[in-house]
């Protein structure tokens, strides 16, 4: 590495934990980003910052309007125009010792495989369940950890897969539920610069071996509430949703059958019946549940672990949120801490 290249990394290598060995690390390191979008962007930005010496860049999208709120690496002038070549164009200005590569393409099953086998980690930016789903089996298949993170409204997740044989995205989400996403429910343009960094920092970790990798741990972030969780889970080969935990709650009892899915048909007929043996739990946030109210008292996700106590054990809890996650997450949260009781977990129609 040359003098002109240490010395702009400089305030990095004397990092103890980074050195030199760290930083040729990074240059010798190829890195794939699925998507230039809102998350893609941040990280993109701060991974050619950081001297990451070859990334690849797959979107097959140009750059809309209404991109430019949080989409930060892109101006006006460049509506229409493609998002992987646009982005590829202004971050070699950035760093001129980065090796960058525009993909306009879609990813999909027909070139999954060959792009992803060109590079040692690949970051998922996308905002659709098809890609998440493809990026994280062809990572299992080709064995490359795979740095994940999502965004809707003020609320952000990241997490690492496959790493070193960790946990995958299926382990966590074994099928696609559907959701709002940002066009329909919208998203904080300060968010994805929040959560993209996350992701890039994780990269930054996996790619020097230093610090603790959020590999079977999904960080959900709320940006509205200042709320900053931690939730673990194992590895499955059937890829089910296992040993999920919070960590503020000791694992005092496994998981039992006490837990069940509620359909929100089944729900709405209870709760027009009148049934007096329910408690009902609405999960989401406190600007989600005055938006959205269909009954019940609100206790957010990331408040569960502190509200245990309060929770009956003659009644039968129901969890409630929008996609079913956060409230199967509170059901297993209520079953780990002890609770001797009946719970289930709705997804809302």
């Amino acid at each position: 590495m040359e003098i002109p290249e240490r010395k702009r990394y400089s305030r990095q290598i004397i990092l103890p934990e980074m050195g030199m060995a760290g930083q040729e690390k990074l240059k010798a390191a190829k890195v794939l980003v699925i998507g230039a979008g809102g998350l893609g962007c941040p990280v993109l930005q701060y991974l050619v910052a950081a001297g990451v010496g070859t990334i690849g860049v797959v979107d097959d999208d140009t750059v809309d309007v209404t991109n430019l709120h949080r989409q930060i690496l892109y101006s006006p002038d460049d509506i229409g125009k493609g998002k992987a070549e646009t982005a590829v164009r202004k971050l070699a200005v950035m760093n001129p010792y980065v090796i960058l590569k525009a993909i306009p393409v879609r990813l999909d099953e027909s070139n999954a495989a060959e792009i992803i086998s060109n590079y040692d980690l690949v970051i998922d930016g996308s905002d659709n369940f098809p890609t998440r789903y493809l990026a994280n089996d062809i990572c299992v298949e080709l064995n490359k950890p795979l740095v994940f993170g999502s965004i809707l409204r003020f609320e952000g997740q990241v997490s690492v897969f496959n790493y070193k044989g960790g946990p995958t995205y299926r382990c966590l989400f074994p099928e696609a539920e559907e959701g709002d996403n940002c066009e329909v429910a919208g998203v904080i343009g300060i968010l994805p610069g929040i959560i993209g960094t996350y992701m890039a920092n994780e990269t930054i970790k996996i790619i020097c071996e230093i610090g603790e990798i959020l590999s079977g741990k999904l960080l959900v972030l709320n940006a509205l509430g200042n709320t900053n969780n931690i939730f673990s889970f194992s590895r499955s080969s059937a890829f089910p949703v296992k040993e999920l935990t919070i960590n503020e709650i000791p694992a005092t009892q496994p998981v039992t059958n006490k837990i069940e899915e509620m359909f929100f048909e089944e729900l709405e007929v209870k709760l027009e019946s009148g049934a007096e043996d329910l408690y009902l739990i609405d999960v989401r946030e406190n600007y989600e549940f005055e938006e959205d109210f269909i009954g019940g008292k609100n206790i957010p996700l990331s408040e569960i672990p502190e509200n245990v106590s309060l929770f009956p054990a003659d009644k039968t809890i129901v969890f409630y949120c929008t996609t079913g996650k956060r409230s199967r997450m509170a059901a297993t949260l209520l079953a780990k801490s002890g609770f001797d009781g009946q719970s289930f977990w709705v997804k809302k129609a």
